[in-house]
């Protein structure tokens, strides 16, 4: 199955100047087909990046927006749909000459994914577009939908010949986690779509992968000589990686009820931001080499012999967010009163190779915290000897380097000064790099950089079914384990979660980062 990219001819050049590195990469002729077009997904990330790709010259003349959705809509109607979600979420100024060519490219079918003359008529479309826009015959299909339904959508893509393309032209299917709830049903799902697309043509959407603080940290590590020589267990002492939210769960409860922190957080988003921490210097950037040296992490991972010591998990009661008083999980509407599910999760997990033996990793993510960050903290080990008085130091911590995700991106390096003053004191202070105030240039929203990467056939931000199975091989385990706990312990809304997480961390001597 071709994947042909549109790039600009510069990106075939080797002798292309310092000027062509800074040119964009350009899709080429596609069209993108969303399933589940009318969801919260769609409306708040995908309809908002595709205009802002648009805004930035990054979709071709060639390009169609395709909805699938029940409603009965008209081409117009879902246009002026789109033009609503885009003006209230993009990220680029809204501009109408961008926006007048991408509404000549959107189209609407009704249809239930059952239907199989719904996708007879998405097909006409999609022939429509390869006719009056110029696609070509490559289309990409989003399933912004839950895993439920990725089988029947994939069954009728493959019934309706849209999953087959002809020679020179691709079909891609994009899937948004989770994938699968444990091993046996990623399995399962790994099989359904298997059937219908190749492997190099599916694309798992991580979107904290497409983030730029997470790419920045490959930047951090591999283009800068004074932090690879100490990025090991012989000056790392553990390594935290946190990703709190402020809010509940929202209207998420059909959703949430069942799959948890865990399962919702730590097998994809903070696994990978683990793999990409610890792993080796890849050969290159290229998607094989870099999934190869992530796997290998995942593949060293093994868990602690007692669970109970070193797992936590909570789940929040009332309290105050801030100003507002909210109210706990077992009161959100949809939830079970009886529910065990957990909205708070902390692990620890440790690298059986040479770089990271004895370096534990902590992993946490929760609901109804302090406030909302992710970030990747490297703790270094305290220097072993200390030629100052013990009052001189007293306020002094160990040195730490913080890769900020979200909200405000960027890293924070933390070292030992000496006070000003005619007395030797020392205490921590903060170096700071901040995304917002180092470029003039706005990071662009991770869904533009996943959506173009797949409209590109480029591969290396997107988790590989390999990666996926290693990760539920490492969660499983402790889901197993949990279910026989009953309920998670309480924590109030608005403070870093229950007790148990940090006796965690107390046993191996550390303590949580506040972030």
């Amino acid at each position: 199955m071709g994947n042909t990219v549109g790039n600009t001819a510069a990106y075939s050049n080797p002798l292309r100047d310092s000027r062509d590195l800074r040119l964009p990469r350009v899709a080429g002729p596609c069209s993108l087909v969303i399933f589940g077009v009318t969801g919260d997904l769609a409306k708040r990330k995908l309809l908002p990046a595709v205009y802002d790709l648009a805004n930035r010259g990054l979709l071709p003349a060639g390009f169609g927006l395709v909805g699938f959705g029940r409603r009965p809509w008209s081409n117009e109607e879902f246009a002026n749909y789109a033009e609503e979600q885009v003006r209230a979420h993009c990220r680029t100024p809204f501009n109408e000459t961008t926006w007048g060519h991408l509404r000549d490219s959107i189209r609407f079918v009704q249809g239930e994914f059952h239907d199989s003359e719904a996708f007879t008529r998405l097909s006409d479309t999609v022939s429509e577009l390869d006719r009056d826009r110029g696609t070509r015959g490559n289309h990409a299909f989003y399933m912004a939908v839950p895993p439920r339904d990725f089988p029947v959508v994939s069954k009728q893509l493959a019934a309706s010949g849209l999953s087959h393309s002809s020679e020179g032209a691709w079909r891609r299917v994009i899937i948004e986690k989770p994938f699968g709830h444990d091993l046996k049903s990623a399995k399962e799902l790994d099989r359904v779509v298997g059937e219908v697309f190749s492997p190099e043509s599916v694309f798992r959407i991580d979107h904290y992968l497409g983030k730029e603080t997470v790419q920045n940290l490959l930047a951090l590590r591999f283009a800068n000589m004074m932090f690879e020589p100490v990025w090991n267990a012989n000056y790392v002492s553990h390594v935290q990686i946190t990703m709190a939210e402020d809010l509940g769960i929202g209207g998420r409860a059909g959703y949430y009820d069942g799959i948890g922190a865990a399962r919702d957080v730590i097998q994809n988003h903070l696994l990978q931001l683990m793999a990409l921490t610890a792993m080796e210097e890849p050969v290159s950037f290229a998607a094989s080499d870099l999934r190869a040296e992530k796997t290998k992490v995942l593949s060293a991972v093994h868990l602690p012999k007692n669970l109970g010591l070193h797992t936590a998990r909570g789940q929040y009661a009332e309290g105050w967010q801030g100003s507002e008083k909210v109210i706990g999980y077992l009161d959100e509407h949809g939830i079970n009163p009886d529910s065990t599910t957990e909205t708070y999760a902390a692990i620890r997990l440790d690298v059986d190779t040479r770089r990271w033996a004895g370096v534990p990793f902590y992993l946490r993510t929760g609901k109804r915290l302090g406030k909302r960050v992710t970030e990747i903290a490297v703790q270094f080990k305290r220097a072993p000897h200390l030629p100052f008085e013990t009052t001189a130091t007293r306020e002094l911590g160990a040195n730490a380097v913080v890769i900020r995700v979200q909200p405000d991106e960027g890293v924070t390096l933390r070292f030992g000064a000496k006070v000003p003053g005619t007395a030797m004191e020392v205490r921590d202070v903060s170096m700071d790099f901040s995304y917002g105030s180092s470029f003039t240039e706005a990071s662009p929203e991770a869904y533009e950089r996943l959506i173009l990467d797949v409209l590109l056939g480029d591969p290396p931000l997107f988790p590989t079914t390999k990666e996926v199975e290693l990760s539920w091989e490492i969660l499983d385990p402790i889901e197993e384990f949990w279910s026989t706990l009953g309920q998670p312990s309480p924590y109030r809304a608005g403070t870093w979660g229950p007790k148990e997480a940090d006796d965690m961390l107390a046993r191996d001597g550390h303590h949580w980062r506040m972030p």
